[in-house]
């Protein structure tokens, strides 16, 4: 993902968005999850939604953010 991807983001997105920022696949993506290691807060909403908050991301990869 480019840095200019990454900027134009929404408010939140979908964990294999986030994964793949931080260049993970799909399976490492949810391995690091169900472990609770994933680089950034998950947040969870409703049943089986799972959300990364974008500020967050970007912070976590040196961008700004919250």
């Amino acid at each position: 993902m480019t840095r200019d991807e990454l900027m134009s983001l929404p408010v939140s997105v979908d964990v294999l968005t986030a994964g793949r920022a931080f260049g993970f696949g799909r399976n490492l993506t949810y391995e690091l999850i169900a472990a609770g290691d994933f680089p950034v807060p998950v947040h969870r909403f409703g049943k089986g939604i799972r959300r990364v908050y974008t500020a967050e991301l970007q912070q976590a990869l040196g961008f700004g953010g919250a």
